[in-house]
């Protein structure tokens, strides 16, 4: 199950991701097949035995720590963030329990954002529960980090876009701070996805993305992935067991996340949700185009409605960040946007007059979803907890789809003319 061949080597990414996948080389199917088996079988004990040690690559012995078909979509993810290797997860909140449960230990800190993903805050919670201490910091300047740096710091945490407020951290200038300090610099790229960017240019030494998001893109598919790029030295990381200090140093770590992440926690993605993600990133290119031009458009519009008091939108030049968006994100922002309605109390009735945005939670589905943040999504944090992270309680989240532009805009203007 191979990607292109060595002789041919396509540099545009929508090429890449149609034929990036492999395929069925034995029956000849345009797409590589399902791997439904627990158990994987060696002709040599040795090989079985190589498996287990970690000497014999590219073999598989249970299907909980990987398959031949979850192997394809993590090869694929792996040449997407240009990187040397990818772990497949269930879920995004599962890879990100990996990344801190597999690499921290009681008594170490972390530096992460003070505007994070709720389910990712509350993980966070967690982890203090069990010894690891964090400083959640304003991560649009690196001097913020620089101050929250101590002894015990292994690790800094932080999203390229954040959900739903769509703040953006100094990425460039975290990733030199994290390199001065030998820091582990680890980059949630899932609201940009790597085919806006690749989170190892600013020294990211792992990413995280939800598979679920951009990648798979319909809804139908729940899946998650850590890759590291190569950036970070692990032969001076402390957390590394023995056991995985053997070989490459590079592979080092995500031997750790795999044996730890999957093989102890469980975290496994199935063979059948892989394929389900391999076959949506055919079109991620195209999906995203379309929806961040939409984005853009909504975003423009919602700016000068009289109903509107404020929209976040990294690819409008009223936003904070809006430098930083369009120097690492190239043309197109995000499919992801949020706006605050003049009158709080209009919000509900606003979204029960829309007719085309789905009210779901979720993200990048090829339909638009649209949810209220506050009492929903960060209901658990408490007011206090999201003034602290700038959720004004109006606050509303769009996940742009695919309908047509004018549609979409057509539904919300009925829909705020009495808001």
């Amino acid at each position: 199950m191979s990607a292109l061949p060595p002789t041919s080597s396509p540099t545009a990414l929508s090429t890449r991701l149609v034929h990036g996948s492999g395929h069925d080389s034995q029956h000849g199917g345009v797409h590589p097949p399902i791997h439904p088996s627990v158990q994987y079988g060696h002709a040599r004990v040795e090989d079985l035995i190589g498996v287990f040690q970690g000497t014999f690559k590219g073999g598989f012995n249970y299907a909980r720590q990987g398959t031949p078909t979850t192997a394809a979509l993590e090869a694929l993810v792996t040449e997407l963030e240009g990187g040397l290797g990818t772990v497949s997860f269930a879920t995004g909140m599962a890879a990100i329990q990996a990344l801190f449960f597999t690499l921290l230990r009681s008594g170490d800190h972390l530096v992460v954002g003070d505007q994070l993903f709720g389910n990712t805050a509350s993980l966070l919670g967690t982890l203090e529960g069990f010894g690891v201490q964090v400083s959640r910091v304003d991560t649009t300047r690196a001097d913020s980090v620089r101050a929250a740096l101590r002894e015990q710091t292994r690790m800094v945490f932080v999203e390229t876009i954040a959900n739903p407020t769509t703040r953006i951290p100094d990425l460039a200038g975290i990733g030199a701070l994290c390199r001065e300090h030998g820091l582990l610099y680890a980059v949630d790229n899932t609201v940009t996805s790597p085919a806006l960017f690749q989170p190892r240019t600013v020294g990211a030494g792992l990413v995280v993305n939800s598979l679920t998001k951009t990648l798979a893109g319909h809804g139908a598919a729940l899946g998650g992935a850590l890759s590291d790029t190569g950036v970070f030295d692990w032969s001076a990381y402390p957390n590394l067991f023995a056991a995985y200090r053997q070989g490459d140093p590079r592979g080092w770590g995500l031997q750790q996340v795999r044996k730890k992440g999957l093989r102890d926690m469980g975290g496994t993605l199935s063979s059948q949700a892989a394929h389900g993600i391999l076959v949506g990133a055919e079109t991620l290119q195209l999906r995203l185009q379309r929806c961040s031009d939409t984005a853009l458009q909504l975003a423009r519009w919602l700016e000068a409605h009289p109903a509107v008091a404020r929209v976040h939108y990294p690819m409008l030049p009223s936003h904070p960040q809006h430098a930083i968006a369009r120097e690492h994100f190239q043309a197109c922002g995000s499919w992801m946007l949020s706006f605050e309605l003049r009158e709080e109390a209009a919000m509900l009735p606003f979204i029960n007059r829309l007719q085309l945005p789905i009210k779901a939670t979720g993200l990048a589905d090829t339909r638009t979803l649209i949810i209220p943040v506050a009492p929903t999504i960060f209901f658990e944090m408490g007011r206090a907890g999201r003034e602290r992270m700038g959720i004004a309680e109006g606050l509303v989240r769009l996940s742009v789809g695919l309908e047509d532009a004018g549609d979409l805009q057509a539904d919300l203007e009925q829909a705020l003319r009495d808001a």
